[in-house]
């Protein structure tokens, strides 16, 4: 059984308008996000994942998103956080446009099939424009898990 986002994406790990100065930041507070959750043995050891792992190539796809993501001992199952910043920043995106959609995806060492299955899945998604136009203009964290369990349920129809 494929995880789905939804399966992963909690209330909680989700902020929207969130206010970041740079990447640095909107990343430590994704993984602040997810630590939330209490699903994460060591914060800061999650963190250094994810910032060495941003080190070696910037996790801006373009569009206006980032998905950075990293996997870690720290966790036990998979796990995502969620922002809509409220002002675009520099992300080193590819397409050097800045980032207003950042999706942090955790998962753990054994589950590397899983893990990148997700990546493809949110890939695909935040690929398309209504998707993205949907995510920025969403307004309540229900509206958001909504949008992906709509998404997911018409791809796997």
């Amino acid at each position: 059984m494929d995880l789905k986002v939804t399966d992963i994406l909690t209330p909680g790990a989700i902020q929207l308008d969130l206010v970041a100065t740079d990447k640095t930041d909107v990343l430590t507070q994704l993984v602040d996000l997810v630590v939330g959750t209490g699903k994460v043995s060591d914060r800061d050891a999650l963190l250094k994942v994810i910032l060495d792992r941003e080190r070696l190539m910037s996790t801006g796809i373009g569009y206006g998103v980032a998905l950075p993501h990293g996997k870690s001992s720290v966790v036990h199952t998979s796990l995502a956080a969620l922002a809509v910043l409220r002002t675009p920043i520099d992300f080193d995106a590819l397409d050097d446009k800045p980032v207003n959609i950042v999706l942090l995806l955790v998962g753990t060492e054994e589950a590397v099939g899983a893990h990148l299955r997700l990546l493809s899945r949110i890939s695909r998604m935040v690929g398309s424009d209504q998707f993205r136009s949907d995510l920025v203009g969403a307004r309540t964290v229900e509206e958001v898990l909504d949008l992906f369990a709509t998404y997911e349920e018409e791809r796997a129809s």
